[in-house]
Order: structure tokens, then C-alpha cells, then sequence
């Protein structure tokens, strides 16, 4: 499973640069439109995490969240750069481990972490945090979650060894060395969700949240045309996503248990994630 293809998805392919610098694209614009499709597929939703967790009890999990293929539109193009179609069929999936502690009084905290462990080409550093309240009443519950994704992830996405060129100066990626990139997602926001008990083993739950995405991209090129100034463009871009989303854990046994969400961002992509987890004190 190459964890690093998805967030190499988030980064544009590099053509020819309009110009050094900082770019900033419009939010209606393809870049950032396709910035904000990947964004969601790791977005820290609450994944099957909805039922009360006891003061200093833990659970961990694992989960994996399928990854659609943007539209030819989104995937082109047009504002940071010349229109050139990207490539973003990468990988299918994006996994990522879980753990949670119970903090008494329906407060729990998650968190997720991906070490600096270079896979393939690419060296990802990323964390994500939430904190959560569950306050129940009878068989129905109201979660309240804060949560945020940040770190980076380092390595050749603009112009990957196979992208390298020394044929036409006017075409990307005319170099002798793959770029050296980096990609920082960036986000924060709130959720809320009712949750409901089916029966003694499914906990269901639906919900909504407000993201605010703040991605950062810089390139790190070198042309091999002679005097051709290192590239280091980057590329900002500040948006905000409103999320629905919906799910079910399944308890298997006293301590384990396994989840389903669907996970909507009406603007961008609509995905899925599955999981399991395994509690104890």
C-alpha cells in the first residue's frame, strides 16, 4: 500500500512556470479545486470513533479511505502554470493508523501520525489531532469534535526521474535531477454528529462539519538551461469546505470493532472509509 502516492496526488505536476515566486490562485480555480478533492480523502472525521470511551481507556485502530479520480476538468492546469492535464492516478487508497484515550466525562482525544520514513520517493511527516465530547441521553448521543491535519511530505512530485527531459526546453521538466518537493495540507475544523444505538453491537451516526483548508506547495527545480534560476515557486491557497458525513461501528467481541463512514465533501468528492479498532484499559 504506498501510503506517500496520495499526498503526492495534492501537488500539481510541473509545466512550464508562468513565473517565480508565490502563486495564488483563485478558489474557483482548477488548482486549488483539485487541492481541496484530495484534501478530503485525509481529512480526520471521526471514523467510526462515536461511542463513549471510559477515563484512561485506549483504543487504536486502522483505517483505509478510497481515493477517487478527479475530473479531466479539475485535473487541468490554468492558473499557476500553462494547460497541461496532471497526473493524479497515483493509488487507490490512503491508510492511516488511529488511536484515542478517554479523558472522563464523554471527553476523548484521537490522534494519527505517520512517521519521517522515506517509502518509495517521497518521505511523509504528518499528524492529525481531534478533541471530542460525546454527551448521551438515553439511546442517542450528540459528538462535538474539533480536529486538524498538519505536517508535510518531501520528495520528487513535480518532476519525478521518469518526468526528466532533455529534448525540448519549452516542455516540463527539462533537468538532469528530479525535483526536490515539498507539500504541507494544512487543515482545521469542527464537526458535529448525532449518534444513535441500533442494537446492543451497532452504534450508527450522521453529521456534519466546517473545515478550513490551508495548503502550501513549493517546488524545487533545477532547469538545466545555464543561468535558468532555481525554481522554488509556491503555491498558496486558503479555502473552506462545509463536510456531511455518516457511519456505523460494529462491535466484534467485547474489544474489538470494525467501522464504516461515508464522507462527503458536496463541492469536491464524495469517499469512503473502512476500519477497525481494538480497545482496552
Amino acid at each position: 500500500m504506498r501510503l506517500p502516492s496520495l499526498l503526492l496526488l495534492v501537488a500539481l505536476p510541473a509545466t512550464e512556470l508562468v513565473a517565480q515566486g508565490t502563486c495564488r490562485p483563485p478558489k474557483d480555480a482548477n488548482e486549488s479545486e483539485l487541492l481541496a478533492f484530495f484534501a478530503a480523502p485525509i481529512a480526520f472525521s471521526p471514523g467510526g470513533n462515536v461511542t463513549a470511551l471510559g477515563a484512561g481507556r485506549v483504543r487504536i485502530g486502522f483505517e483505509a479511505t478510497y481515493v477517487p479520480d478527479p475530473s479531466d476538468d479539475i485535473a487541468t492546469s490554468e492558473y499557476c502554470y500553462g494547460n497541461k492535464t496532471e497526473n493524479t492516478d497515483l493509488t487507490p487508497v490512503f491508510p492511516r493508523p488511529r488511536l484515542a484515550l478517554g479523558l472522563g466525562g464523554g471527553w476523548a482525544v484521537e490522534a494519527s501520525y505517520i512517521p519521517p520514513v522515506t517509502l518509495l520517493d517521497a518521505k511523509p511527516h504528518l499528524g492529525s489531532i481531534a478533541l471530542s465530547r460525546l454527551t448521551s441521553i438515553g439511546g442517542t448521543g450528540l459528538l462535538l469534535r474539533a480536529h486538524a491535519t498538519f505536517g508535510q511530505v518531501e520528495g520528487a512530485i513535480t518532476c519525478p526521474e521518469d518526468a526528466l527531459q532533455l529534448t525540448t526546453t519549452s516542455q516540463p521538466c527539462y533537468g538532469n535531477e528530479a525535483s526536490e518537493d515539498t507539500y504541507k495540507p494544512n487543515m482545521y475544523g469542527v464537526e458535529a454528529a448525532l449518534t444513535f444505538v441500533q442494537s446492543q453491537r451497532v452504534t450508527g451516526y450522521a453529521g456534519a462539519g466546517y473545515t478550513a483548508l490551508r495548503p502550501r506547495f513549493r517546488v524545487g527545480f533545477q532547469d538545466a538551461r545555464p543561468g535558468i534560476a532555481y525554481d522554488d515557486t509556491k503555491i498558496v491557497v486558503n479555502m473552506t469546505r462545509i463536510a456531511l458525513f455518516g457511519g456505523a461501528s460494529f462491535q466484534v467481541g467485547r474489544l474489538m470493532a470494525l467501522m464504516f463512514e461515508l464522507y462527503s465533501v458536496p463541492e469536491d468528492v464524495t469517499t469512503f472509509r473502512l476500519g477497525a479498532s481494538y480497545g482496552w484499559r
